[in-house]
């Protein structure tokens, strides 16, 4: 029985539930007047405190997904694109993966660290290393790392995850320092989640791969991933502990991804209606090719077009959750998603264990093919190019805007008054120390222009110096 409040995986994510949605929507998919209907309900209405989207239920959200009569498909990027602005305006949050091992217990058939690839250099980081990637990373200029590591209670316990943490907020090297860190590990007990909370942890983020029970079990014949429900209760772990900003993400590709895309939402509405808040952020990745990996092996591989619908429809469907897109992505699909819904994006990226410190790229531990290999600041300049900020910002994690207190923030509109002038004054402290000089002249003539838009005068002025202050290399630990 479909029971959103419920804390049994197999009741918010209901097959029969999820079955009779697809179901609905299949019939709706040419009911112009229904799809009308539901895309007024999501666009963005202006309120005496500034802007409000209700959102949608997994339903209504399948229907969009299912249609596809070509203005309709178009109504929906404008709606997208509507809500993305509101909320979070032209503003495009940077962020890096740092890999500390691909030691791994699982036999996940999709991934190359399973644990029968035998050919595969397993290697796990020592502190030393990670302080050697964090300092190669803080030279590309980022603030914001995720962390990653395989599932293996002999090589990565969370001791080993907790020191990792210690370390990468302990490294201050010129002007670099990771303000926040985010961690993508395997699903774990209240009493980790616990620990990772007064580790001082960002977002906890965990990857259902499918929604899909019986796929799951196929996908992951071995190892404590195997366990469907415990994988999947995890984020109520995670918020029973105390983490107040979780990320949700299905890896499409998978199953077949209507089916993925109803429980995503599912499970969505489920962490709002238990917990009062829902996903901090959703991702969208795809299947790769990887070492001994083949995505064609997968018959549910899905073209760009449906890829963008699919994100354009998590951006109406659940308007207040940050969107992520990787590298993963080539720039012609980031490009197209970052105006229909995406939020933050990786640049500069390696998804092999110590790749940042190498010269080359090295492959023979990536977890997956990197499809947008330009550099950190190429991704800025093209993000300028584009129309967008850059922005390096960590304000609201320091300043604990987490949790239902960033949601308040952001379901009121109010967020933009923190988020623009934050975005600009660490646009202009990557300039300073990071950009080249073509980067650098873009960036501030950027940054002149988006001062003008910040509505209150005060809060301009504060800008304004605290940017001259940072050309004047006095920096102070600015934030709205």
């Amino acid at each position: 029985m479909y029971n959103p409040k419920s804390l049994k995986a197999d009741e918010f994510i209901n097959d029969e539930e999820i079955r009779a949605t697809l179901a609905y929507a299949e019939e709706n998919k040419n009911n112009v007047e229904l799809i009308e209907q539901i895309l007024e309900k999501a666009r963005p209405k202006k309120t005496d405190s500034g802007c409000h989207c209700e959102g949608l239920t997994h339903r209504e959200a399948s229907v969009l997904l299912a249609c596809e009569i070509p203005e309709m498909v178009e109504k929906m990027y404008e709606v997208a694109e509507e809500i993305k602005l509101a909320f979070y305006g032209n503003r495009i949050v940077l962020f890096a993966p740092l890999y500390l091992s691909n030691y791994c217990v699982n036999g996940c058939l999709y991934c190359p660290y399973h644990t029968t690839n035998k050919h595969i250099p397993r290697k796990k980081l020592t502190q030393e290393e990670v302080r050697a990637e964090v300092i190669a990373l803080q030279d590309q200029g980022h603030k914001r790392l995720a962390i990653e590591a395989g599932e293996d209670p002999v090589n990565n316990p969370i001791e080993y995850i907790l020191e990792c943490i210690n370390t990468i907020y302990s490294v201050h090297h010129k002007n670099g320092d990771i303000r926040r860190v985010n961690v993508n590990i395997a699903a774990t007990t209240v009493e980790n989640y616990r620990k990772l909370k007064e580790a001082g942890i960002g977002t906890y983020i965990l990857f259902q791969e499918t929604y899909h029970k019986e796929s799951y079990e196929r996908l992951h014949p071995t190892g404590p991933k195997h366990n469907y429900a415990y994988h999947t209760e995890a984020m109520d772990r995670a918020m029973e502990g105390g983490i107040d900003d979780v990320g949700l993400g299905v890896l499409f590709g998978l199953e077949m991804y209507k089916y993925e895309f109803a429980g995503l939402i599912m499970h969505a509405e489920h962490l709002e209606a238990v917990h009062g808040v829902g996903p901090h952020t959703i991702s969208v990745p795809r299947v790769k090719r990887a070492d001994d990996i083949d995505p064609d092996t997968f018959d549910n591989s899905i073209p760009d077009e449906t890829f963008e619908k699919i994100a354009a429809c998590i951006r109406i469907a659940v308007p207040y959750t940050g969107m992520i897109v990787s590298t993963r992505e080539n720039e012609a699909v980031r490009s197209k998603m970052l105006k229909i819904g995406i939020s933050q994006v990786s640049g500069g990226s390696r998804t092999s264990v110590g790749g940042y410190t190498e010269k080359e790229r090295p492959h023979d531990t990536e977890q997956f093919d990197v499809s947008d290999e330009r550099s950190l600041d190429e991704v800025v300049r093209w993000l300028m190019e584009e129309g967008h900020i850059p922005s390096f910002c960590t304000a609201c994690y320091r300043a604990g805007r987490t949790g239902d207190r960033f949601m308040s923030l952001c379901k009121n509109g109010q967020i933009l008054n923190c988020c623009h002038p934050n975005a600009l004054m660490t646009l202009s402290e990557y300039l300073e120390d990071y950009a080249s000089s073509e980067t650098k002249e873009l960036g501030y003539k950027i940054i002149e222009k988006e001062l003008n838009r910040i509505p209150t005068e005060k809060v301009r002025k504060i800008a304004e110096e605290n940017i001259v202050a940072i050309k004047n290399s006095n920096r102070r630990d600015f934030r709205f």
